[in-house]
């Protein structure tokens, strides 16, 4: 049997990886973050254990990875289904239904991923953060931002305080009330992206 070619062998590693990140989202999602071991991740990926190791430094930043992934993956879906957004308002009304409703779908895993984000470990730039990270500079870059540098950022923020601000424990906002304050805040018309109903609450509602 001849070895495998270099390109075989990248290929092999990425879809360990991508079983890694995709079996790390099911059972936090199903189990918790402290209920899910090293192990387990490895067993529901068929992978061996040592992968898990190779790949990642720890479970926070592997599981902070494999949300980005999954933030990623839904953000690209979002801007890219039929019919085809051009305009740059609808691609960003698009942008914050994804990210936005991610922590009204999946609030155990998002709830999971901020509080990691807040611990020591801090934010991880990892491969799958950069392509979120490059989708959402280039949503900002079509809405018309004359500055996309300093204002994806920016976006990141308020998104970010928008999935806590769900999540809340004892006092989370809600979904519409949110959603609304973001498309006010760039101008977008309530009727773009995926509405979550026929129009935006009432004031005080």
């Amino acid at each position: 049997m001849s070895p495998r070619s270099a390109s075989a062998n990248e290929e092999m590693r990425r879809r360990s990886r991508e079983r890694l990140l995709q079996a790390t989202v099911e059972l936090v999602g199903e189990r918790g973050y402290e209920a899910t071991t090293l192990a387990d991740i490895a067993d529901r990926a068929g992978t061996a254990r040592g992968l898990v190791s190779y790949y990642f430094p720890g479970k926070r930043q592997l599981l902070q990875s494999a949300v980005h992934r999954v933030m990623h993956l839904e953000l690209e879906a979002g801007l890219e289904r039929a019919p085809c957004a051009r305009d740059g308002r609808e691609r960003l009304a698009r942008a914050i239904d994804a990210i936005l409703g991610l922590a009204r779908d999946r609030p155990l895993l998002m709830r999971t991923h901020m509080a990691g984000i807040l611990q020591a470990e801090g934010f991880i730039q990892c491969p799958e953060q950069q392509r979120l990270a490059r989708l959402l500079h280039e949503t900002v870059a079509a809405y018309g931002s004359p500055d996309p540098d300093a204002d994806y950022p920016l976006l990141r923020a308020l998104l970010m305080g928008a999935v806590v601000a769900v999540l809340l424990p004892g006092a989370p906002m809600p979904f519409e009330r949110l959603r609304a304050e973001l498309f006010q805040r760039y101008g977008l018309d309530w009727e773009l992206g995926v509405p979550p109903c026929p129009g935006p609450p009432r004031a005080g509602a």
